[in-house]
């Protein structure tokens, strides 16, 4: 017995084939891509990594970095907490573009409060102004 010419192919889940479906899931991969590869380069370091982070295989990672797939929900909330890179491209492939502000700005103030400590410990070793911008800068000698 045979089948006949109409149904040999079984229907996508939704009853249609939606070629929309399949473009979305293929730029969502490529963002992904070029987001672990600004955040982690193209070597076999950022696999390793990126595959100790979410606890995946290798080779799925490496599908993840050449864009073929995409990672699941579990390892792209993994992925979002470890790079700002991936975070910043969910936040645009999802039209909240607005987070990436409150982002950068928390990083910004983060880089600014490690800078403070830093002054404050040069100030706490004992010396005084001209001494913390002798430290700052040791190339600059006495005028």
């Amino acid at each position: 017995m045979s089948f006949p010419k109409k149904g040999k192919f079984f229907p996508d889940r939704n009853g249609f084939t939606d070629s929309y479906e399949s473009q979305d899931s293929v730029s969502f991969s490529a963002e992904i891509a070029a987001a672990l590869h600004r955040s982690l380069g193209s070597t076999g370091a950022g696999v390793k990594t990126v595959a100790g982070w979410t606890g995946a295989n290798e080779k799925t990672v490496k599908n993840w970095f050449s864009g073929r797939y995409g990672p699941s929900g579990e390892h792209l909330a993994v992925l979002v907490r470890h790079s700002d890179e991936v975070l910043n491209a969910f936040l645009v492939m999802a039209g909240r573009q607005e987070l990436m502000v409150a982002t950068k700005l928390a990083a910004a103030e983060q880089a600014v409060m490690e800078l403070l400590a830093a002054v404050r410990s040069l100030a706490d070793d004992g010396g005084d102004t001209w001494d913390v911008k002798q430290k700052l800068n040791p190339a600059r000698r006495h005028r």
